[in-house]
């Protein structure tokens, strides 16, 4: 786990806290802030993720991990555009969502 893939995590449960304490008290402002925090503390981790799966990558020295190179890259390529498919859907959900809540 890297920096950036914790940030992400801090960043989420920050999130979910200002979101709870924000409907609680219907301060709407506070609610919208932490679902902010919440699709930032996604899209870090999800980055850190990538960096980590790069970092991964790049530390097999082995012959097999260079005789499957192509393999592995071709499937890290595809985790990591469906995650960020994934990651875009939910920010256009929490949008959608802050859309109706306002």
């Amino acid at each position: 786990m890297n920096t950036t893939h914790a940030e992400g995590f801090i960043d989420q449960a920050k999130g979910k806290i200002k979101q709870a304490i924000g409907e609680t008290f219907n301060d709407q402002k506070l609610a919208n802030e932490g679902a902010v925090d919440q699709v930032k503390g996604h899209a870090e981790e999800a980055w850190g993720n990538v960096k980590d799966a790069a970092s991964d990558i790049h530390d097999r020295k082995s012959t097999e991990a260079q005789t499957n190179a192509e393999t592995t890259g071709h499937d890290l390529r595809a985790k990591v555009t469906h995650a960020a498919e994934s990651a875009k859907e939910a920010i256009d959900r929490g949008i959608d969502h802050l859309k109706h809540k306002s």
